[in-house]
């Protein structure tokens, strides 16, 4: 699975619950793009996929309320804090019943910062569990 995203982005590729097959990949860039085709992709998402959602750089300029509703109901507490150039890293799934064990999220903060304007870099790691079909 190929996540090298461009510049500034929101990525997010899905995967079936079932299979782990990669459905879709994407990159959304949220810093001077359009969140329209982000909001279509969460839409999209069919009972059952498990969805991986990272930032790069910037993922919040242009993330909406309906787009971020739409993850939180992927199962993001996050989403709903997530500012500029925050770092962040999720786990989720259409159809999942509880809140994600699986994110991170760091905030932006200039006398916290390891590189400058950026924060550390953050990691998950564990078994997902499976998502109903």
């Amino acid at each position: 699975l190929n996540l090298n995203p461009p510049k500034v982005s929101l990525t997010s590729p899905s995967l079936t619950g079932k299979t782990g097959d990669v459905v879709k990949t994407a990159h959304f860039d949220m810093y001077s793009g359009d969140v329209k085709p982000l909001v279509e992709l969460l839409k999209s998402i069919e009972t059952g996929a498990v969805v991986l959602m990272a930032s790069y750089d910037e993922p919040a300029t242009k993330l909406n309320e309906e787009a971020r509703k739409l993850i939180a109901e992927l199962g993001s507490v996050s989403v709903k804090s997530l500012g500029f150039r925050d770092n962040w890293v999720f786990v989720g799934g259409k159809g999942a019943s509880v809140h994600s064990n699986f994110e991170k999220y760091l905030k932006n903060d200039n006398a916290k910062n390891k590189y400058e304007n950026w924060p550390e870099l953050i990691e998950i790691q564990g078994c997902i569990p499976k998502y109903p079909e």
